[in-house]
Formats: C-alpha cells, sequence, structure tokens
C-alpha cells in the first residue's frame, strides 16, 4: 500500500512527484523500525546501535538499485504540457506538433508590432500546411511575457516540431529575414513553395466582356475616355494621328517622347467657345481649378476671348509656354511621364525621398529604377480607400490592407500574345471584391489579376534599357 501511494503522489500544483526519493524514505524508515526492534530483543544499546548502522547502509543500497530501476530510458521523451514551460534563461518550449512554429509576441499600440502584422498574415497564408504562425498580444495576456521571457516587443520565437526553441528575435523582421533564417535552421519553405505547382491567376479577362461601341474619333488615344468636341487636341504626328481629349492628356503625350521637336507645329486645340481649331502655339489659355483641386485648362484662339471667359469663372490667362511648365511641375519617378499629384501614388524611398507615381505599377518600378526600397499609398479603383505596402530587400513585407491586389490591364496583340494596356489601366484594390465590382462596371477592360508581390518582382526583372524606355511612346513594350 506505502508503495502504491508513493507512486502515485501529486503535489498541490497537480504535478506527479518523482517517487524515487519518497520511496527510499519509507524503506529507510521500515528498516529503521525492524532493526531497533531486533535490537532490543537482544538486550543491548550498542548492538542497537551497530543494527541501526547496518539498516542505513542497507536503505541505501535498496535506494540505489531502485533509482536505477525507475530511471526513464533513453527512447522517447513523454509528451510535453500543453502549457509552455520555461527552460532555461529566455528559453521556453512548447507541446510538440506536426509543424515548425514562429511565435510573435507583441502588443496592440506598438508600431514595430503593428508593422509584423502584415509580415505575420502572409506568412499564414502563403504557408499553410508548413508552418504554424501564431501570435500573443503581451497586452491581453501579460502572463505569457514571463513565460516566454520576453524583454523587448516585438519578440519573434521559433520552435521545432517537437517543442524546442531553435531562435529568438527581438523587433520588428522582415519577411524575407524570417525565411532566411528558417532555411539557415533547416527548413527551406522559399523552394517548398516554389517546387508546388504554380496558382493560376484567380481572375482572368483575355477578351474584353463587351466591345466598344463608340465611334473610334471620340476615343482619346491616350486615357481612351470619351472626347469632349470643346477640349479636344489633334496631333498629325510622323508615326500616327493622335486625337486626345484635353490640354492635359496632351502634357502628358508629350512628356512621353523622346524627341519633342517631332511634333512641333503639328499640335491643334480646340477653342472653347467657337470649337474651331487653333495652333497650340497660338492659342491663349485659361487656367483654373476644379472643385477636387485638378487644373481645369480651356483653350480660346484669343487672349480677349480668354479673358471674357475669365471673368465669368476664376482663372488665368496664360501662353501654352507657361501652361507647360505648370504641367510639368510633377513627374512619374518611374516612367517620367507628367501627373497631377491629385492622380498620383505616393511614394516614399528608404532615405525619406518623396516621390509620385503615375500609376500603381510605375511607383512600383521606382524600386527597380532607383535601386531601392520604397512605400507606397495607392487609391483602390472602385471605392477610393488606401492602399500601402512596404518593401524590404525588394519585397513586399508590409501590405494594409493584407487582401490587396493588382489588376495588370492587358491587350492582345496582333501575334495573340497578352502585353501591358498602359498606365491608364493599372489599378489596386482592397479586395478580390472590390476588383469584381469594378470589372462588372467597366466590360471594356482585359487583362488579369496579379498579387502587388508579383506586380513588383515584374519591375525588378526591367533590365535598365526596358526602365529608359519605360512608358515612351513608340518604345515601350
Amino acid at each position: 500500500m506505502l508503495f502504491a501511494c508513493a507512486m502515485t503522489a501529486q503535489c498541490d500544483c497537480g504535478r506527479d512527484l518523482d517517487p524515487v526519493p519518497l520511496l527510499g524514505a519509507i524503506l529507510f524508515l521500515v528498516l529503521l523500525k525492524l532493526t531497533q526492534f531486533a535490537a532490543k530483543r537482544r538486550g543491548g544499546v550498542n548492538r542497537m546501535k551497530s543494527s541501526a548502522k547496518i539498516a542505513i547502509v542497507v536503505a541505501l543500497g535498496i535506494l540505489v538499485v531502485a533509482v536505477v530501476a525507475l530511471k526513464p530510458s533513453k527512447g522517447p521523451a513523454a509528451p510535453m504540457s500543453s502549457d509552455p514551460a520555461t527552460t532555461g534563461a529566455g528559453q521556453t518550449s512548447q507541446q510538440a506538433g506536426e509543424l515548425p512554429r514562429l511565435l510573435d509576441l507583441g502588443r496592440g499600440q506598438c508600431i514595430p508590432c503593428k508593422m509584423m502584422m502584415p509580415v505575420l498574415d502572409g506568412l499564414k497564408k502563403d504557408f499553410t500546411g508548413k508552418l504554424e504562425v501564431e501570435y500573443i498580444d503581451i497586452g491581453e495576456q501579460p502572463e505569457m511575457a514571463t513565460v516566454h521571457g520576453v524583454l523587448t516587443i516585438p519578440t519573434q520565437i521559433f520552435f521545432a516540431p517537437d517543442g524546442k526553441e531553435l531562435f529568438r528575435h527581438e523587433g520588428y523582421y522582415p519577411r524575407e529575414d524570417i525565411l532566411a533564417k528558417w532555411k539557415e535552421l533547416g527548413y527551406d519553405f522559399v523552394a517548398a513553395q516554389a517546387a508546388a505547382p504554380a496558382q493560376l491567376n484567380s481572375i482572368v479577362r483575355e477578351e474584353p466582356a463587351a466591345r466598344d461601341a463608340r465611334p473610334p474619333e471620340t476615343i482619346c488615344t491616350l486615357c481612351e475616355q470619351t472626347i469632349d468636341p470643346k477640349t479636344k487636341v489633334t496631333v498629325d504626328a510622323p508615326w500616327g494621328k493622335a486625337l486626345l481629349c484635353g490640354v492635359h492628356c496632351y502634357a502628358i503625350y508629350y512628356s512621353s517622347l523622346r524627341d519633342n521637336s517631332a511634333v512641333a507645329g503639328k499640335v491643334a486645340v480646340t477653342d472653347w467657345a467657337t470649337g474651331n481649331a487653333v495652333p497650340i502655339e497660338k492659342a491663349a489659355f485659361l487656367y483654373g481649378f476644379e472643385k477636387g483641386g485638378r487644373p481645369l485648362i480651356r483653350a480660346f484662339e484669343t487672349d480677349s476671348a480668354a479673358g471674357t471667359e475669365a471673368a465669368k469663372s476664376q482663372g488665368q490667362v496664360m501662353r501654352w509656354d507657361d501652361v507647360l511648365k505648370k504641367e510639368m511641375a510633377t513627374r512619374c519617378g518611374f516612367c517620367d511621364r507628367i501627373v497631377y499629384p491629385e492622380d498620383a501614388s505616393r511614394v516614399v524611398t528608404a532615405e525619406g525621398l518623396q516621390m509620385c507615381g503615375c500609376c500603381p505599377m510605375c511607383a512600383l518600378g521606382i524600386a527597380a529604377r532607383l535601386s531601392k526600397d520604397i512605400e507606397v499609398e495607392q487609391k483602390d479603383a472602385l471605392t477610393g480607400d488606401t492602399v500601402s505596402l512596404k518593401t524590404s530587400g525588394f519585397k513586399v513585407v508590409s501590405l494594409e490592407p493584407p487582401t490587396a491586389v493588382a489588376w495588370h490591364g492587358q491587350r492582345k496583340g496582333k501575334d495573340g500574345k497578352m502585353a501591358s494596356a498602359g498606365c491608364f489601366h493599372q489599378f489596386f484594390f482592397t479586395s478580390e471584391k472590390n476588383l469584381l465590382k469594378w470589372l462588372e462596371q467597366h466590360p471594356e477592360e482585359s487583362g488579369k489579376m496579379i498579387s502587388i508581390q508579383q506586380a513588383l518582382d515584374d519591375k525588378m526583372k526591367l533590365n535598365p534599357q526596358q526602365i529608359s524606355n519605360a512608358c515612351k511612346i513608340g518604345e515601350c513594350k
């Protein structure tokens, strides 16, 4: 009975006690009593002392035998507790599982912790079934900071499938560095992902859902919006005639030429009041602003006609050279086209240099042109909500919202291959759902949905010559 109790004893915390010391103590007490009893019967104290010594030696011998017999074998370890347990200074062990595990401990108001969230979400999504990713907010579970020996947040802890801690890192940890560390530890998730069958884009439209029924002469050559007859600009270029919807589109066209002199004397604007064609160099312009802050430019045959219109609405009368200077004030950091700040993607380099992208794809291209990591803010083409991202090592390490996707506008060429449809057909969306709604509203569009990382990768593959030719009329491929 005593032996049975020793083998099943527990402390108040519920943990099993080691039975060997307890068993030894019980055996010692039993043998001591027996020897004392024997000594009394023989009638001598000296004999009792001698017998007691013998009993102690015998008890110790039994205890040694018990230790050897009950010592755990060198076979597989018993399963760990499901609760984390501290195993050393700053090291923790976890319950054994089938997958390696990344644990991030942070707090809601911590900026580096917030930056980690899209990294963790991306890893969880991209490596489902290969890597377990968990986040603990120590603001909500403060005891976990002590359990895991956390001194700085965020802290990332790498666990092997058997629960053993392999590595830990303090502070913001980019996706690429996390994957590189896993590879160093013997888990090459990137190679495994590359070896897996490529996933097809879930949204592909090789042909427009509906043909554009508008007469060709009413469609802007550049942005493909319907031309207002009162603002039409005509360019008789050597490579072909261009019909543009207004002065701003012509300024974009002009900035896309390698040789501007090729169109000198071959551009006509339309008089806002009379509808007459006027050479752009001879026209007067009324330069004002729309309610949203974008410039509003109207052309007239004479300064007096422009002045008459200025008396009716706010604006400044100026000649074409002055208008062009204003139009050229902001250029795309990738392709060098002009762009209004109100329409542009906002880009900040790692050194803090602020730039604009004329479209989201060109914004990503700034990383390729400058060979620098960037941060980008771009509006959802459907809702106007902001999509923001940050790169590190030319990989997207932060994306908000994580569900954001890119639309790569494409057209099928004469050779049957899909090619870029140009800057006016490239967009970001906060979700695939928003993209689908937008496509319903734009049946004339064709192309495919791609991840924003894929869009960045496409830009990073461009060589210097391709970057130099980007968005140049007649040269962009």
